[in-house]
């Protein structure tokens, strides 16, 4: 019962769809709380893979809802707590303020799934933010990313600094920053913004198609250890790193999926891997 989202699942896929296309998806506190509800739910989902988030109409988001930023300029002090306390849920609360995974949107690098932004159009300001979470971007050639902080007088929100920083190095992130520029979806891809480019009208199938592979061919259990992996790991020296990585691999050497894994490719078969999530959720 959504108002700002749509979310329905076809195995083994969960689509979650930015739905306020007369205000280009712009972002809100219950878009907030709804998409954080959609993703847990996914999560808990055995029947779901992988996540795809996408929008509405043309554009993915255009960041934060405008009339509540006019509003703020107004001194409207509720709408600035709206837009500015973020998040809220259980999910962001469950990780402390301070931690690496405390704040408005990264709590999605703790989601066990892959998440994937379908960008489809425009995507600026906080909803960027957002899309840099998710853990793979498809873009088709119409996508645009817009950072518009300095040209509303705002700096790099939501973590952006460092997200940004992370996928393209300093140098670009700076220039992206400064200049607030257009980079549309074939560039993204150049930059490193996005993973692959895909034509607008073959978008959502590409990113389920990519997901069925992930289903038909890789352990549920590998792929959330990796991401956890992977994000912890961007915190953290190589040494530790490798050490974390040595107990974990024992871990793996114990669970079902390794053999199975081992049974699958020796039997010239496809694996048969176990769902991640609670059942009758």
């Amino acid at each position: 019962m959504y108002e700002q989202i749509l979310y329905e699942v076809d195995e083994p896929v969960a689509l979650i769809t930015l739905n306020r296309p007369d205000s280009l998806n712009g972002w809100t506190e219950s878009t907030d709380r709804e998409v954080e509800d959609a993703l847990r739910s996914a999560n808990n989902d055995p029947k779901v893979v992988g996540i795809v988030v996408t929008g509405a109409g043309r554009a993915f988001s255009a960041g934060a809802d405008m009339k509540m930023l006019s509003s703020i300029t107004s001194g409207d002090s509720e709408a600035f707590a709206q837009i500015n306390g973020g998040g809220g849920g259980s999910m962001a609360d469950s990780f402390p303020p301070d931690g690496d995974f405390g704040g408005r949107f990264p709590y999605m690098m703790q989601i066990d799934k892959p998440i994937i932004a379908a960008v489809n159009g425009p995507v600026a300001g906080m909803s960027y933010a957002f899309a840099l979470c998710c853990d793979i971007r498809v873009a088709s050639p119409d996508a645009m990313f817009l950072t518009a902080f300095s040209q509303r007088g705002l700096i790099a929100e939501w973590g952006l600094s460092w997200l940004l920083s992370a996928l393209v190095g300093p140098s670009v992130a700076l220039d992206l920053l400064f200049t607030s520029r257009k980079v549309m979806g074939e560039e993204a891809v150049r930059l490193g913004l996005a993973n692959y480019l895909a034509p607008a009208e073959e978008l959502l199938s590409f990113c389920r198609e990519y997901i069925e592979r992930l289903a038909a061919t890789a352990s549920p259990t590998s792929i959330a250890i990796m991401k956890r992996q992977v994000y912890q790991h961007v915190h953290r020296g190589l040494g530790a790193a490798e050490y974390e990585s040595q107990r974990l691999m024992s871990e793996s050497f114990q669970r079902p999926d390794f053999a199975e894994g081992v049974s699958s490719f020796i039997e010239k078969r496809p694996p048969n891997f176990k769902r991640l999530g609670r059942d009758g959720d």
